[in-house]
């Protein structure tokens, strides 16, 4: 078997988003074949997505009577010089963000965190709610973090997700009282002093709104995309157009909306109840022509793993544990099809 005749076999393998073949969209940097065995380098850049992981199941179901190996080469596209990123060694940054304070944002991205690490991937997750640092807490790590010999921050780790939040560094109960230039200046530091090593995914929890911390991310961090949690309130999504609307004007994409507090399933009866209304979210999604991530229910266990640092999405007693795997992978799902558009977009032109 040559090149040729690999490539024509590969080019019956779709894209699962961009309505053509692998080979056609430049998804395959390159082939090589050393005796009988076959490489071939892949441009996917969301590992443990399950549509990419899909891609290459085929190939490899089209290849299995050879020995063959497929590198994984992508990232995500960096809008900041090599020597000015803060992140060198981070594939993958996802910002999750609202419009308004409790609406379950630092919930969720605990969960989003720990369901990566429990896929596989290499995760970090940093707390930037420099007024609301819950992560310690909900994660279930209140240590101080180490310091490397070279001055770093070493992150502490917790069911395989490093992690980093102010509320390691101060005290319990002092109250984070900060002004702009000091927000911009302990996000940055917090960022380029950690140790994070090579990560496929960063989770970062922002504060709720529009402000300096969320600003200051946005200008020093190349952000893959940005996820928006919100309720059915319509109230809510007011807020949360306030937020797309920012990330939109420092040209980040957003992967999509989340609706948290969904509605609550009665455990006596059976029935669910949506408590704070019904579909709005994915109407207002739509009305934006923005991807609609899925719903997370309201569960005792969601409020009760936060209290208790052991996250829901690890409890298969949860009724949400479903509902944030969910979210999960269309997440992922939507940061690797984002990224295989721009890199399709760039080898057409």
């Amino acid at each position: 078997m040559d090149e040729q005749e690999v490539r024509k076999l590969l080019s019956s393998i779709p894209d699962p988003r961009l309505g053509n073949d692998i080979v056609s969209l430049g998804l395959v940097n390159s082939i090589s074949i050393e005796e009988s065995k076959i490489k071939i380098s892949l441009f996917l850049g969301a590992p443990y997505s399950s549509e990419e992981q899909s891609i290459a199941q085929q190939i490899r179901a089209l290849f299995s009577d050879s020995e063959f190996h497929i590198d994984i080469s992508a990232r995500a596209k960096k809008n900041v010089s090599p020597e000015d990123d803060l992140l060198p060694t981070v594939k993958n940054v996802i910002a999750v963000a609202s419009g308004k304070g409790g609406v379950g944002k630092s919930t969720v991205s605990v969960n989003l965190a720990t369901e990566l690490s429990r896929l596989g991937a290499r995760v970090g997750l940093f707390d930037a709610d420099v007024y609301g640092p819950n992560a310690p807490r909900m994660i279930g790590h209140s240590g101080q973090p180490l310091e490397t010999k070279d001055g770093k921050i070493q992150p502490p780790e917790q069911f395989g997700v490093k992690f980093i939040s102010l509320g390691l560094l101060v005290g319990e109960n002092d109250p984070v009282i900060w002004r702009g230039p000091m927000v911009h200046k302990i996000i940055s530091q917090l960022l380029s002093d950690v140790n994070w090593g090579s990560l496929d995914y960063l989770i970062i929890d922002l504060p709720p709104g529009t402000g300096d911390a969320q600003l200051t991310l946005l200008q020093i961090v190349s952000v893959t995309g940005a996820v928006i949690v919100t309720t059915p309130q319509s109230v809510v999504l007011d807020d949360a157009e306030k937020s797309l609307k920012m990330f939109d004007r420092h040209g980040t994409p957003t992967l999509g909306l989340i609706e948290n507090m969904s509605g609550f399933t009665c455990p006596s009866c059976g029935s669910t109840h949506d408590l704070f209304g019904k579909g709005t979210s994915e109407d207002f999604a739509n009305k934006l022509e923005l991807p609609f991530l899925g719903r997370i229910s309201i569960d005792p266990l969601v409020r009760k793993g936060s209290d208790e640092g052991f996250p829901a999405v690890l409890n298969p007693d949860s009724t949400a544990q479903g509902d944030f795997q969910i979210v999960c992978q269309n997440t992922i799902n939507n940061v690797g099809a984002l990224i295989r558009k721009l890199h399709s977009d760039n080898y057409a032109d």
